[in-house]
């Protein structure tokens, strides 16, 4: 039987977490006949990544959402290269220019939604008719789409995945404390998430102030960079934690110190799914997270770590404490995280649910 070839179209200029899936895919597909095509934007981060990994590039301009001519672009190149069909990721406007260009050029297209905000009337209209499938990472993000007027038969979940390896060594807990200036006898938490408002971090803080006399000595490890920064570091000191909130910006080894963290806490308001929840999983590490979005299928409740409602800053710093307080239940939440994300969040497992959407689409 003949490979299928699939166009994937990934617009961002970074390495965000969309852009990750997409690369994950493009690594295991091949073993699953799929020959795979990535179109980006011009000098995007992941055309490099995507040749390292063999798979035949295209950088194409794209000027965000109103670059109507990139559909016309992207046409072009689909009409030469003759593709089973389009996957496209990115909505940085190519989920509506990849769907236009697709319909265009005559090739089936399937569309990968990751963030679980409803839209508007007019976007349902005119954006998911130009696609025979959809793929939705969460249940959560699919009831969304439902909800949004789209129709339950059009849609698969898919879940996002990591490769859960890289995340089973990890730093120890010395080597945290020497790198980041940490106080050797203090818990340490930890929280991966865009600098921005729907991730809760305010929550968070507040949390941990609340905490202030029960566990004084707390640190706090802030992973990760946005607009808000500025402002959330004068909420910190506000707050009096200032000497206990460590902002280290965006790390490619992130991975590196999940494992050596007592607690990763995500008090996100919304969230598709939240692979950093997998990645703490995957590293032994229990989680504390808001009942948000797509999250509660990323952490088994009482099995793998504690929800609580989103914007709830009294339940988030009960959680907190119950699992600082009881080391034995936060080491078994911790214990069971690897076999959680083996069983149902691996990046082959992923591959094959796509490639069986693309069989499924495509009547093989």
């Amino acid at each position: 039987m003949s490979a299928l070839k699939v166009v994937h179209v990934e617009t961002g200029r970074y390495l965000y977490g969309g852009a990750r899936q997409v690369l994950h895919l493009l690594e295991h597909l091949p073993a699953l006949g799929v020959e795979s095509l990535l179109v980006c934007s011009r000098g995007a981060e992941i055309a490099e990544r995507g040749r390292a990994l063999d798979v035949r590039v295209a950088e194409l301009p794209m000027r965000g959402d109103l670059d109507l001519p990139f559909a016309f672009r992207l046409a072009a190149l689909l009409r030469h290269e003759r593709p089973d069909l389009v996957h496209v990721h990115s909505r940085r406007g190519a989920d509506v220019w990849g769907g236009l260009a697709a319909r265009m050029a005559g090739v089936p297209a399937l569309l990968t939604r990751r963030v679980d905000n409803p839209e508007s009337a007019l976007a349902v209209r005119l954006k998911y008719p130009l696609y025979q499938q959809i793929v939705a990472i969460t249940e959560a993000v699919k009831q969304v789409l439902v909800g949004n007027g789209v129709p339950a038969d059009r849609i698969a979940v898919v879940h996002s995945a990591i490769d859960p390896a890289p995340y089973r060594q990890h730093a120890s807990r010395a080597e945290l404390v020497a790198a980041f200036g940490l106080d050797a006898g203090a818990p340490v938490l930890g929280i991966a998430a865009q600098l921005i408002g729907r991730k809760g971090h305010g929550y968070l803080f507040e949390a941990l102030q609340q905490l202030a006399q029960r566990h004084p000595t707390v640190q706090l490890l802030v992973f990760g960079r946005g607009p808000l920064e500025a402002e959330l570091r004068a909420q910190a000191q506000a707050l009096g934690l200032g000497g206990r909130v460590h902002f280290l910006g965006f790390r490619d080894d992130l991975g590196h110190w999940l494992g050596a963290l007592d607690l990763l806490v995500h008090p996100a308001l919304a969230e598709g799914m939240g692979v950093t929840l997998l990645q703490a999983a995957a590293s032994g590490t229990a989680v504390i997270a808001s009942r948000a979005g797509g999250i509660p299928e990323a952490v088994a409740d009482g099995q793998t770590g504690l929800l609580v409602p989103p914007a709830d800053v009294a339940a988030l710093a009960a959680a907190i404490a119950r699992l600082l307080d009881d080391t034995e239940l936060r080491q078994r939440l911790g214990a069971a995280g690897p076999a959680f994300v083996e069983a149902g969040f691996t990046a082959s497992r992923m591959a094959a649910g796509n490639r069986a959407v693309y069989r499924r689409l495509l009547g093989r």
